[in-house]
């Protein structure tokens, strides 16, 4: 087969930095994109770069006290496009990209570190109120309303068993369908998978995995849950259909090993096409996927839960 015929991932745009990169974020509605991170003396690097033509250029580099860890637009409208980052020390905050002095919002969100952090309600995305979603060191997964300060609109706690409380490693929103509907995923470095149902404030399904799990993402946020994908250590990719769960054996599952066989950092969707989505593994390659639905019926799917009804297709792995 000719691979020129195949779609390909390339690199456009290389550039150097100088300090260590933890997200890349494209500001909404524009050329430009946020880089977030650590110098060498980690400090907080929060970069603002833009696309000009055949390259890229740094708009801002600003230097905080903390490093960052994570960060999201998904609860900011298209107006204001603020930016909220979780850092090392726990720290829940607001920006305004014109003026990076102080945040807008700040909270002492998480007794450490803030592993994962997610948006909804905003960038016309969802139903309800903006909200924020993050997932710390200390197992809590906190829901953020920005109005609100210093006390979260919803906390699920990790159980009580007299040792340490396993991380929360990935978090993020979903079913966010009507203005009473919204779920949250939240994946563990022991391997649990966990959604938790905003309108009832309470654990609606779980699994675990056989890996930690280090991101986790529905296909889209603002429709019925139709189907999520969450990545872990040792190179796999599972990929649940959530439109029919099972009373015993849960949702369909479908497993895949990524031939690298190191930890996949995350997945993201394409935001045209929710049956595309992108794998990013620890080796660097980027592993591009696409469902094919199968016309099976809602009975076969209840019957053969272990089997996922939809297959994938690997479209391409390459990078340079």
């Amino acid at each position: 087969m000719d691979a020129r015929r195949m779609p390909q991932i390339l690199a456009h745009i290389t550039h150097p930095v100088s300090c260590t990169i933890h997200e890349t974020l494209w500001v909404p509605c524009s050329a430009k994109f946020v880089l977030l991170g650590a110098t060498t003396r980690n400090n907080g690097a929060l970069q603002i770069y833009e696309l000009e033509n055949t390259e890229i250029k740094k708009l801002k580099d600003s230097v905080k006290v903390d490093s960052f860890k994570c960060g999201t637009f998904g609860a900011s409208s298209l107006e204001n496009r603020h930016l909220a980052t979780g850092d090392y020390k726990g720290k829940l905050c607001t920006w305004d990209l014109e003026d990076l002095s102080l945040p807008v919002f700040h909270t002492k969100a998480h007794e450490s570190i803030i592993n994962a952090i997610d948006g909804i309600g905003g960038l016309a995305v969802g139903y309800g109120a903006p909200e924020i979603v993050t997932g710390g060191r200390d197992g809590r997964v906190l829901v953020w309303d920005t109005r609100q300060k210093d006390i979260p609109a919803a906390s699920f706690e990790p159980a009580s068993t007299g040792g340490a409380a396993r991380e929360c490693w990935a978090v993020g929103f979903g079913n966010s369908y009507n203005d009473d509907e919204r779920c949250v995923l939240a994946g563990y470095d022991n391997g649990d998978l966990k959604m938790f149902d905003l309108r009832l404030n309470r654990l609606r399904w779980e699994t675990t995995l056989p890996n930690g799990v280090c991101g986790v993402e529905y296909d889209r946020k603002d429709i019925k849950a139709n189907k999520c994908v969450a990545v872990t250590l040792e190179g796999k990719m599972h990929a649940f259909d959530l439109r029919t769960q099972h009373p015993d054996k849960g949702f369909a599952m479908l497993t895949e090993k990524l031939k690298h066989s190191t930890t996949v950092w995350g997945v993201k969707h394409l935001p045209q096409n929710r049956e595309i989505f992108v794998t990013l593994g620890g080796d660097g390659s980027l592993s591009l996927y696409k469902y094919s639905r199968s016309l099976a019926s809602t009975g076969t799917l209840i019957s053969r839960v272990s089997q996922f009804v939809d297959h994938l297709i690997r479209v391409s792995e390459s990078w340079s």
